[in-house]
């Protein structure tokens, strides 16, 4: 075989190798994280927060659970910083194999926490510390992730290799749905209640372990390998990159909001707490439903990333948005029906909005800043979106229908924000397939970064 057909080969399959790093330990942190904002839906309330029920009612317990799976979004700015800084500096698979490690301890322990009746007030005190740990590697998990999927890629492919780590996000739900699924079905209520929502915590353990293995395997980004010399990495990323891209931070976090919100009515617990709470249905019947959207989103999101790379990255966010806009009404209307079949075909349709306004987010965010402060800037995009959105969308929304008394105040919600994400998207230049290097000059603030890192 010839030399080039032998180079071909071997960085096929290094792409390969990165594209299945980036999906499994993206999997894996996004497994520990729904893992936890399924439980906040189901058993958290009476486990951890029963003082609270007891003397404000139920409704009271059910948004302060919500408000354990928001509070950690707080800390994902923080992770993004940490990570972003030193992912810039001494590269972006260190961080990856941190983040997992974090992400993984902290999980494993939430399953070993003992409820209120145990310990007390200890007992939410280290619920929450561990949840603000898990929010802390979430920040720093999806830039890395994204950029090594995304730099390692050939420049007319970099929509479809960003897919894997966004599609690692449904599949880790779509895991986290099953095993849940698995362990109600085989245990009565109250071994649930005991001990059986903490399984799928401590299974955590055997997961993490997969996903060190297959990420110490990955080689390191090679945009972040060439980053040297004439225009090398800068001493302070983080500074860099607000006081040169702080409006790319600005059209990222709103895109990201609008998404992260819609996703979080099914991945934040939402729709199985009202489906189960207030609709009172089978919790075993919409755990299956949810499983259902997870898998539809995972090709809803890797058919938009593949896309992208053919019609632009904007091109697909606007389908998406324009999806979410005509269809966060209709789905509740057919929610409110209580019926399985119609259940699932608007959660099914709804898969459409959120993957195509998920699936070409890594690399659009990769495209719209530089390589020297691209960590630090794809990263707190997101981190900053999802405090926006997701951080207390369920909350938000589980108020908004007891206040108003009807789910149609959820979709005004959902809407409002897909609008601004969608005008978010207008403003944003496309560079599709364009340079990732430290000399694409035609990026907001590469010119002066390189003049500030030969300084």
């Amino acid at each position: 075989m010839p030399e080039p057909d032998l180079t071909r080969e071997r960085t096929r399959r290094e792409h390969r190798r990165v594209a299945l790093g980036t999906l499994v330990g993206t999997t894996i942190e996004w497994y520990d994280f729904f893992i936890y904002a399924n439980a906040a839906a189901l058993v958290l309330t009476p486990m951890f927060f029963e003082p609270f029920v007891a003397s404000y009612g139920e409704l009271a317990g059910r948004l302060i659970s919500f408000a354990t799976v928001g509070v950690s979004f707080f800390f994902r700015p923080l992770g993004a910083m940490v990570a972003g800084h030193f992912g810039d500096k001494l590269g972006r698979k260190a961080m990856l194999v941190l983040t997992l490690m974090l992400m993984g301890a902290s999980t494993t322990l939430i399953g070993l926490v003992p409820g209120y009746a145990s310990i007390g007030i200890w007992a939410p005190i280290l619920l929450i510390v561990l949840r603000i740990l898990q929010g802390f590697s979430a920040g720093g998990e999806w830039g890395g992730a994204a950029l090594m999927a995304v730099e390692h890629a050939p420049a007319n492919r970099r929509g479809r290799y960003g897919g894997f780590p966004q599609i690692g996000v449904p599949v880790g739900m779509l895991i986290a749905t099953a095993v849940l699924s698995v362990v109600t079905a085989t245990t009565t209520e109250q071994q649930f209640l005991d001990w059986g929502w903490r399984v799928p915590f401590l299974l955590s353990v055997v997961l993490i372990a997969v996903g060190m293995v297959i990420r110490l395997g990955v080689a390191e980004s090679p945009v972040f390998a060439g980053a040297e010399g004439e225009q090398g990495r800068v001493k302070l990323p983080l500074v860099q990159m607000f006081r040169f891209n702080g409006p790319q931070v600005l059209q990222g976090t709103l895109t990201f909001a609008a998404n992260n919100a819609a996703g979080y009515m099914v991945t934040g617990g939402y729709l199985l707490s009202y489906t189960t709470t207030v609709l009172e249905m089978d919790r075993s019947t919409v755990l299956n439903l949810v499983s259902f959207t997870s898998a539809a989103w995972v090709v809803t999101t890797m058919a938009s990333a593949m896309l992208s790379d053919r019609i632009g990255r904007t091109a697909v966010y606007k389908i998406g948005f324009a999806a979410l806009i005509v269809w966060v009404f209709p789905m509740f209307w057919l929610i409110d029906t209580e019926n399985v079949l119609l259940i699932g075909l608007a959660m099914l349709v709804f898969s459409i909005g959120i993957g195509f306004t998920y699936g070409p987010q890594a690399a659009m965010l990769a495209e719209m800043f530089p390589a020297q402060v691209r960590y630090s800037g794809a990263g707190l995009s997101y981190a900053f979106g999802a405090i926006l959105g997701g951080a207390f969308a369920p909350m938000i929304a589980t108020w908004l229908q007891a206040a108003f008394g009807s789910s149609m105040a959820v979709s005004g919600y959902l809407l409002a924000l897909a609008v601004v994400g969608l005008i978010a998207t207008y403003t944003i230049k496309d560079r599709t397939g364009k340079s990732l290097g430290a000399d694409a000059f035609d990026i907001p603030g590469a010119a002066e970064l390189s003049a500030a890192a030969n300084r």
